[in-house]
């Protein structure tokens, strides 16, 4: 397995995040382009290429979290599907090997007795837009080895996720993240999703829970974690340490080291 650490608010820099890769003995750093200096338009590749040559370490990226295709507004999902076309662009260049994607839920009407969300309501304009997004996402990736894994979120617990989820797996550009604390927060409620597609299980974002608490570091929460590296292992994942501190890495690398 190779193990990998998310872009850090207390490490702004991509070379000091290889530097602190590289001095972890970590694989790889996943890039999270929520923050500005990894917009598309922002990456140099040629000195990101350099920085990963120079420490030994590769790239996966974390798309937008805002990221919504299926957007009813025709110009808005044209920009969010553009943006990552553009990203896929510089995936080839970095040869990145995953894009990690949340499948958003869209809006919701609050009604006396319950939500109803309007991709749901709208299912055949939902999926048509979803449909259409996978089919340039496949395009543009070609023959080039990059899977755009579908990271389970609370999406993953309606109706919308599982036929949006279904349409994207049927491109083999598309593959499944797990998110162990997501699904530990949902109280499991997520995890037969992942089932249900287990065998398109290309990488996991591990970190510790405790209730609806997750990112903690490993060994703080009260996860089985064993036995989320034993799935790992069983479908050749790759492995972020999704922690959201400096600390709380070296925390969580130490707890790998010892087991």
């Amino acid at each position: 397995m190779d193990f990998g650490m998310p872009t850090l608010i207390e490490v702004k820099s991509i070379e000091n995040c290889a530097e602190l890769c590289r001095e972890l003995e970590l694989d790889f750093i996943e890039f999270n382009m929520n923050m500005p200096e990894y917009q598309a338009e922002n990456i140099d590749t040629a000195r990101f290429r350099e920085i990963a040559d120079k420490y030994g370490i590769y790239y996966t990226i974390h798309l937008d979290e805002n990221l919504n295709p299926c957007d009813f507004n025709e110009k808005v999902a044209a920009a969010y599907t553009e943006t990552v076309l553009q990203t896929i662009e510089v995936a080839k260049l970095l040869d990145v090997p995953i894009l990690n994607m949340h499948l958003n839920s869209g809006v919701w009407f609050t009604l006396p007795d319950k939500k109803v969300y309007l991709f749901e309501e709208y299912e055949a304009e939902y999926l048509r837009k979803m449909a259409d997004f996978r089919d340039a996402c496949t395009a543009a990736t070609g023959k080039r080895n990059i899977k755009i894994c579908v990271e389970n979120t609370s999406a993953f617990q309606k109706k919308l996720g599982e036929s949006g989820l279904a349409v994207l797996l049927e491109s083999d550009v598309f593959a499944a993240t797990f998110d162990i604390g997501h699904d530990a927060g949902s109280g499991f409620k997520q995890r037969p999703l992942i089932d249900k597609h287990i065998s398109r299980l290309r990488h996991m974002h591990i970190h510790d829970a405790r209730g609806k608490d997750n990112h903690l570091p490993l060994g703080e929460g009260e996860l089985e974690l064993e036995k989320y590296f034993d799935l790992a292992k069983e479908q050749n994942c790759r492995c972020v340490l999704e922690v959201k501190t400096v600390d709380g890495l070296r925390q969580s690398v130490e707890w790998v080291r010892k087991r």
